[in-house]
């Protein structure tokens, strides 16, 4: 045979295979999740008008502008009557928690899904390869993620990540973390929890940028399973696209804007500053201006640069043509936002020109489970599976904040249509209300008349107080 043809084989097998390995790789560095769970408490755990006031009203360190700022806030807060709280607060403990509080209500988050997500994807404990768990709040040793590992009876060589002092965006950094992974491992299955302990949490001073989070943050939770197998994207529900991460703890204000620390008297709280809406403003543009050229089609990134000249062209005073903004719904079709409150749906609507279509799963998310932290996310995701509004090949951009400050978001593929209602099982027909009227409004709404206050102040003492409010 022809020496020459000999080596011009050779050299046609040898780039089909590195053709091959770079198809091989790129396969296998996909990032899909299988299933999710989200936590569904126990009904005993719900946190109804009346608890709420209860619990407010056993504040000690309450003074009357201290109360009526509380009472403001669930008011207007959006939160609806079947949220849910630890036990050590429902009992009336939570000035003084312990460990084991806190403990016990990750151990009932994480069994419950867990349980439930080996049992709907046919995916056994010993065959989970990595394994990451983000609480905060809690960080105990052994970790909350080796608790895990010994209840399942996990192999010794899984890959195992116990993250904390993430905040809300923490769920998007897990799954940052896990397709990272999934570059340098082939099929690989990962597990992924996330949750927030409440329990040994709970503020009990009169600080009011510390009293915020009592006001908004409910227990919640969800774990799902994540694989870069393409023999199983048949399976699969989604597929990951990109993820943007922004942080800008270099920033003074921005960092200490959402902050562990103690109050003047030393009572322990999470502290809301002045500066958030400032810092979450410019983090979430950072993240956007990243986020954009990634997720949106050519042309309309075109015209946005057309109408951004047009308008320097006509003078930075001109707004007879309205802002130009960037129409993100031509390259999404579904908004997942973080529940924060009802100022976060608000701002991120705004900015993006959402409709209230758009916005309803945060809405009802926060109306249902209130702030869960970094599990939010997840619950408007299964508002939106739900209500079978999931197609495939769909795009789902989900946006989180979280302390430091961050930003975090990322764009996923509905790979086949979904119809599950997980934890929305229950009331799913329920949502949309015709009224969002928090049941608060009924029982408080008096507290904005300053003479009705003190005609309740009067028959219902603060405890420690006079019966007669200070004028």
């Amino acid at each position: 045979m022809d020496p020459l043809m000999v080596l011009s084989a050779i050299l046609l097998l040898y780039s089909l295979t590195l053709l091959w390995r770079a198809f091989e790789q790129r396969r296998n560095q996909n990032c899909y999740i299988l299933d999710y769970v989200c936590f569904s408490p126990s009904d005993d755990r719900k946190l109804p008008t009346t608890l709420c006031g209860d619990v407010v009203k056993r504040n000690r360190n309450l003074g009357v502008p201290e109360f009526k700022f509380l009472l403001k806030v669930i008011v207007n807060s959006g939160i609806g009557e079947e949220t849910y709280g630890p036990r050590n607060i429902i009992e009336g403990r939570e000035e003084s928690p312990c460990l084991d509080d806190g403990i016990s209500e990750m151990d009932e988050c994480f069994n419950a899904t867990l349980d439930e997500l080996f049992l709907k994807t046919g995916v056994a404990p010993a065959e989970v390869d990595a394994l990451v768990v983000n609480v905060s709040m809690l960080s105990p040793s052994p970790s909350l993620a080796a608790r895990v590992v010994h209840r399942y009876k996990m192999r010794e060589d899984v890959k195992v990540f116990n993250l904390s002092g993430m905040g809300c965006s923490a769920s998007l950094i897990s799954v940052d973390l896990v397709q990272r992974m999934f570059k340098s491992h082939r099929k690989m299955l990962a597990v992924v929890i996330t949750s927030e302990s409440i329990a040994p949490n709970w503020y009990s001073g009169n600080d009011k940028s510390m009293m915020l989070g009592n006001c908004l943050f409910r227990s919640g939770g969800c774990a799902m399973l994540l694989t870069n197998d393409p023999g199983l994207r048949h399976r699969a529900k989604f597929r990951l696209k990109c993820l943007v991460r922004t942080h800008l703890g270099a920033s003074d204000d921005a960092f200490g804007c959402c902050m562990q620390k103690e109050d003047d008297s030393g009572r322990l709280g999470f502290h809301l500053g002045k500066t958030l809406p400032k810092a979450a403003t410019r983090a979430f543009f950072d993240n956007l201006r990243t986020l954009a050229p990634l997720i949106l089609p050519l042309r309309e990134i075109f015209l946005y640069a057309a109408r951004r000249h047009l308008q320097k062209l006509r003078g930075s005073k001109d707004t007879s043509h309205g802002d130009v903004r960037v129409n993100f719904k031509t390259g999404v079709e579904h908004f997942c936002l973080h529940t924060g409150g009802a100022a976060v749906i608000e701002g991120i609507g705004r900015s993006m020109g959402l409709s209230q279509y758009d916005l309803e799963p945060a809405w009802m998310t926060l109306h249902r489970w209130g702030n869960t932290s970094a599990s939010s996310l997840w619950y408007v995701l299964a508002y939106m599976e739900g209500k079978k509004r999931l197609r495939k090949n769909d795009r789902v951009l989900m946006i989180s904040f979280g302390a430091g400050f961050k930003c975090n978001s990322c764009l996923w593929e509905v790979v086949r249509d979904l119809d599950d209602t997980g934890a929305w099982a229950d009331c799913i027909g329920r949502y949309p209300p015709k009224t969002l009227a928090n049941p608060f409004m009924e029982k408080y709404g008096w507290i904005h008349d300053d003479a009705a206050v003190a005609d309740y102040l009067k028959e219902n003492p603060l405890p420690g107080r006079s019966p007669t409010p200070a004028a």
